[in-house]
């Protein structure tokens, strides 16, 4: 039987009279906070060698910190009594799984090869990209939409697991055994199974434990009612700001590299603007045609355009070297998806109107 479609008690009324001063003027912030952190790279002698160099066993500590900081309010918000219902959602769970682990990575690898053939490093970096699911942004993403909340957590949490398990066996296929097949170049992927574990467990895991005893000691101490009226709205900005505090370290790590290098940046945006907008517009389509409502149906296609690029960094930094095309590539991916993404929340709100009046 098909989810009713209704979008519950926040979707009523017009988009910006619900959204606060922040909300409204999310693209403002976003692109002040990518022009800074991109001045701020390729201005500041050093700030992005200092930067890079604030890592604990690999993993950036700036990088980390805007990421926890950005995931933390949205995961308490969630309400993880009420998971098995999405867990149950059969055509919910299995639709995510084919178009992250099926048709994401069979795309990007299909567009990486069809506008990239002459430039080999980014096409690989590209592929690495498609390879590595998304289990952070997305959770904004889809708050902002005004996606299901734990159908989010639920299809994140889905996605780590087969990250740990598929994404070297994956990497394996696209890079070697298929070109093989195809008669194209062949390469490598040198990861191992902690390294992807690794960002599973900081980026994922930390601030799904907060957000989870958050929400249990909360209502154990002072009840539902007041954790959703009068703690919930104090931490809500902050998943924002750490979002700006990300988006600012990112760009300015890699500044340079990028205004350096504009044609490379533009040959590497097509394929990357054609992945998104075809990932979102799938997983839009498929939900509205299993009826699974505009909650769900909005958090689908958001957890199959987003991708883990800090993973994806990660591996081609790991295995090319911090200057190769594939780090390069890689690099890019947030330079276009937070803009793109940005966008497709305005665009899920504007939908939702049609999923209200059904």
């Amino acid at each position: 039987m098909a989810q009713t479609t209704t979008v519950g008690p926040d979707a009523r009324g017009s988009v910006a009279e619900k959204m606060s001063t922040l909300d409204r003027l999310l693209p403002v912030w976003i692109g002040i906070a990518m022009a800074a952190g991109l001045l701020l790279g390729r201005w500041v002698p050093g700030l992005n060698t200092a930067l890079d160099r604030v890592q604990v066993d690999g993993i950036s500590v700036p990088i980390a910190l805007g990421l926890l900081i950005m995931m933390y309010p949205v995961l308490a918000k969630v309400r993880y009594d009420r998971l098995d219902s999405v867990t149950g959602d059969r055509r919910l769970l299995v639709s995510s799984l084919v178009l992250n682990w099926l048709f994401g990575p069979a795309l990007m690898f299909a567009l990486a090869w069809l506008l990239l053939p002459d430039l080999p490093e980014y096409r690989t970096g590209l592929i690495i990209v498609g390879l590595a699911r998304c289990i952070a942004m997305v959770i904004i993403w889809n708050d902002l939409a005004c996606g299901d909340r734990e159908a989010a957590a639920v299809l994140v949490a889905l996605n780590s697991v087969f990250q740990v398990v598929m994404f070297a066996v994956l990497g394996w296929f696209y890079l070697s055994v298929l070109p093989g097949w195809l008669g194209l170049e062949q390469t490598t992927i040198d990861t191992s199974p902690w390294q992807i574990a690794k960002s599973v467990l900081i980026f994922l895991g930390i601030p799904l434990l907060a957000g989870y005893l958050s929400r249990r000691l909360g209502e154990r101490a002072k009840g539902r009612q007041w954790y959703e009226s009068e703690f919930l709205p104090r931490i809500g900005p902050w998943a924002l700001y750490g979002l700006l505090f990300t988006i600012v370290i990112l760009f300015a790590l890699q500044g340079d590299r990028i205004t350096s290098h504009p044609v490379d940046v533009l040959r590497i945006a097509v394929p990357l603007l054609a992945y998104f907008a075809i990932m979102w517009g799938g997983g839009y389509l498929l939900g509205a045609v299993l009826g699974l409502g505009y909650r769900r149906t909005t958090t689908l296609a958001f957890t199959a355009a987003g991708n883990n690029f800090e993973l994806a960094i990660a591996v081609a930094i790991a295995t090319y070297g911090p200057l190769s095309g594939q780090a390069l590539a890689g690099v890019v991916g947030p330079l276009i998806e937070v803009p793109i993404l940005v966008a497709l929340v305005y665009v899920s709100l504007f939908l939702r109107k049609r999923f209200a009046s059904k």
